[in-house]
């Protein structure tokens, strides 16, 4: 008991100071976890008291949920191949780009970049419906129209082969958020008494200094920008519910592992099986952050 006291004695005020970041943390990340794991062995459809069913909720994603083989996945791997991977080497190859500017053209465009990820999902799936809309009257259709490619509006949204290039393109315009900005900030921040070693060393172009000095100067920065990255690719993951207004989206063409669960879980009231595909993305992304760290977390 005395060297409790005395510990925290001496280690009281940090503790303290970190309090309120604990109690938060524990009440909205640490209980809706394990609250979320338990109730996937459930069925709880919130109106009865959760019954334990221990497995079957997964044994039935696995065995049962076609829309989950069929379409999900595979929805969700290309947006997330897409989305996540190709935004992210967007993010970098703009900040580097931007970097090479001079600094009120920089900043200029960095704000102009920066500025989609600053307006709400809604308002931005309002301007993208009207671009994309499927009559006459929407821009993209009205391009066509007016030049002579097309013959009738093409149901951009409606169409299950338009349908994810147009979340894709949506949800890339949106990403350029506070992962671009570190990325900037961190090509920025490089010494530039390093590329002069290097060119000394036998670096001759740009593509050789972006890999052997830029990047491993700035791994902070662009750990900081995957996981971002990632967290980013899941928070727009409802965009096709947003541009179509449905869920299920047509013919399941836009359907990924967020909207799935949010089908389950506040359309059909099935919220245990809600749970295991929470936890089962929670594992995705658990595992993909996982990568990231690997790849740009200092060694040291």
């Amino acid at each position: 008991m005395d060297k409790i006291k005395t510990f925290f004695q001496k280690n009281g005020t940090p503790y303290f100071f970190m309090g309120g970041y604990l109690i938060l943390f524990i009440a909205f990340i640490i209980i809706p976890v394990v609250a979320g794991i338990g109730m996937s062995f459930t069925y709880f459809n919130t109106i009865q008291p959760p019954q334990f069913i221990g497995l079957k909720n997964y044994i039935d994603l696995l065995t049962q949920d076609i829309v989950f083989m069929q379409n999900v996945i595979p929805n969700t791997i290309q947006f997330a191949i897409f989305v996540g991977f190709g935004g992210y080497a967007l993010s970098f190859v703009l900040a580097w780009i931007l970097a090479q500017l001079t600094h009120k053209m920089r900043t200029v465009l960095a704000i102009i970049i920066y500025s989609p990820s600053l307006t709400s999902g809604v308002v931005m799936s309002v301007i993208w419906r009207t671009m994309f809309s499927g009559d006459e009257f929407g821009y993209i259709n009205n391009l066509l129209l007016s030049g002579g490619f097309i013959d009738a509006p093409i149901q951009f949204l409606q169409e299950p082969r338009y349908l994810m290039v147009v979340m894709i393109i949506v949800s890339i315009w949106n990403s350029m958020g506070i992962g671009f900005l570190a990325m900037l900030a961190g090509i920025l921040n490089v010494n530039t008494e390093l590329y002069e070693a290097g060119a000394i060393d036998g670096i001759r172009n740009r593509i050789q200094e972006v890999m052997y000095i830029t990047i491993p100067s700035m791994k902070p920065q662009m750990l900081f920008g995957a996981v971002m990255s990632v967290v980013n690719t899941f928070n727009v993951s409802s965009i096709g519910v947003a541009l179509t207004g449905q869920n299920p989206t047509p013919q399941n063409a836009g359907q990924l592992v967020v909207t799935h669960i949010e089908d389950y879980g506040f359309q059909r009231y099935e919220m245990g099986y809600a749970a295991a595909l929470s936890v089962v993305l929670l594992l995705f992304v658990y595992y993909i952050s996982k990568i990231a760290f690997r790849l740009f977390a200092e060694k040291d």
